[in-house]
């Protein structure tokens, strides 16, 4: 999007139900104003829409949005409702506007403009961590709930996570996915549907190719910056066609262009849309641990480093030779509550590995061990089983050199998920 632009519309189903406006969100630097509780806006936003629409840095004025209605082409509108990195004032943007525009027919689109790519030159960053990143998400999940319900933008709205170009990289890629996993799992928890804008060389891109790594949470529709001058869809290179087919798509066309209509000029982004309502399904509690996660491993001395395999989970991972001694490298989690957890444990394969590693899962009734065979199997999740595990923090899953095989044991990742 420009100065951060975005593009498009789309809200999303919105309860019918007055809901309560404590105030008005403010862009960083300014003054929420408060005012009266209002209906929420009428949903679904969009519901099943096909169509154009555009964005622009601040909410129009009602006079605009009243001319555009009745002379432009489009039916659609972006609106940066919440984030750190927003640059425009909303002097408009109040639940009463809110209320307005879903009331004469127009379709909105909510933007969250936060937390930016590590690796890319805007601000805030995310961390470079994917697990603090991942926390980072859940964080902006919260913020940008908290707008859309100060506007009357209810449950069942799609919000946009706005990650503008970045220089994606292998790392950068994982934190960004990361985060984007943490935002897809609070909304759903929220009861709002996961959308995120990017450019389609960077953010789409890496999306895209991330559809079918189970690391993370597939997002509900992107928006795919790419701007060829065609009003469809289509993802080009960025993004295959199977991907995100089942309108799932908004596409940003072009960009910083001038029109009027009706005697009201804006310079706007222009959007197509090909969408449709549906329901946040809540991803099942999940927490990953990587053996580089900031207080989430610990590993003696005679564990070494190495980047060898590239089936390895983030950066690197740990090895050791077998010993006849209990030296244990241990994943430490905090579970929200004693029940029922699948362990599953991401490992590169190697001739030269342990083919009976001895993984430790601590359980409520004590340490059970478990061998896994890390010549095969590698480059992907592999469930130990479904466990009894205690709430709390703790070492929840060790990874131990005593083994009966030959080769070196590795610790790389391990996920932990409610059943």
């Amino acid at each position: 999007m420009r100065a951060i632009t975005t593009a498009l519309t789309l809200l999303a189903v919105v309860a019918a139900a007055a809901v309560p406006a404590p105030a008005v969100p403010a862009r960083a630097g300014t003054t929420a104003t408060a005012e009266p509780a209002v209906a929420a806006a009428v949903g679904p936003q969009p519901g099943t829409f096909t169509g154009k629409g555009f964005d622009t840095c601040t909410a129009p004025s009602q006079t605009a949005m009243d001319a555009w209605l009745a002379a432009s082409p489009y039916r659609a509108v972006g609106v940066y409702i919440s984030g750190g990195s927003r640059t425009c004032a909303q002097p408009n943007l109040t639940a009463t506007w809110v209320a307005e525009q879903t009331r004469k027919g127009w379709r909105l689109i909510p933007i969250e403009l936060g937390y930016q790519a590590p690796c890319g030159t805007r601000t805030p960053k995310m961390s470079a961590d994917p697990a603090t990143a991942r926390g980072q998400g859940r964080t902006a999940a919260d913020s940008a709930v908290a707008a859309a319900a100060a506007l009357g933008i209810g449950a069942g709205s799609t919000l946009y996570n706005d990650i503008e170009q970045y220089p994606t990289n292998a790392s950068c890629r994982a934190a960004v996915l990361s985060f984007l996993s943490g935002w897809v799992e609070r909304l759903h928890t929220r009861g709002y549907l996961a959308g995120m804008y990017s450019s389609g060389s960077s953010g789409i891109k890496d999306v895209c190719d991330a559809y079918d790594d189970t690391r993370y949470l597939r997002l509900d529709q992107i928006w795919i910056a790419w701007w060829n001058g065609v009003a469809d869809t289509d993802g080009g290179t960025y993004c295959a066609d199977d991907r995100y087919a089942d309108q799932q798509r908004l596409h940003q066309y072009a960009g910083d262009v001038t029109e009027t209509w009706g005697g009201v000029t804006m310079k706007i982004d222009r959007n197509y849309l090909d969408v449709r309502a549906g329901t946040a399904t809540p991803a099942p509690w999940s927490v990953t641990v990587d053996n580089g996660t900031a207080g989430g491993f610990t590993a003696g001395a005679a564990w070494g480093t190495s980047a060898y395999s590239g089936q390895r989970y983030g950066t690197d991972y740990r090895f050791a030779t077998p010993t006849a001694a209990s030296d244990v490298a241990w994943y430490r989690a905090t579970l929200p509550v004693t029940g029922s957890y699948e362990v599953s444990v991401w490992y590169p394969a190697d001739s030269g590995y342990n083919d009976r590693t001895p993984y430790l899962v601590a359980t409520t009734t004590g340490n059970r061990t478990v061998a896994v065979d890390q010549r095969a199997g590698g480059g992907r999740w592999v469930s130990l089983g479904v466990f009894t595990l205690a709430a709390g923090t703790g070492d929840k899953v060790g990874v131990s050199r005593w083994s009966a095989g030959t080769g070196y044991v590795v610790a790389d990742a391990v996920r932990i998920t409610r059943v």
